[in-house]
């Protein structure tokens, strides 16, 4: 039990410092359109990294994602 929660806080940290330094999660995108999004087109990589950095350098106040 207590490994499982060490493994846990592990993944919840590699999560935070890959959003603080501003690298997008692929893997959470496409789970995410999957539950949410059934049936509808989901970004190859390239494109989804390429909309990240829009939405973070060249947004000029929009937000983005879809929820």
């Amino acid at each position: 039990m207590m490994f499982d929660d060490i493994v846990k806080a592990g993944r919840y940290l590699g999560q935070s410092m890959r959003l603080m330094v501003g690298l997008p999660e692929y893997d959470t995108y496409v789970a995410h359109r999957e539950v949410n999004h059934p049936g509808a087109p989901i970004m190859s990589y390239q494109e989804f990294f390429r909309e990240r950095q829009q939405a973070r350098y060249g947004g000029a106040g929009k937000r983005g994602g879809c929820c």
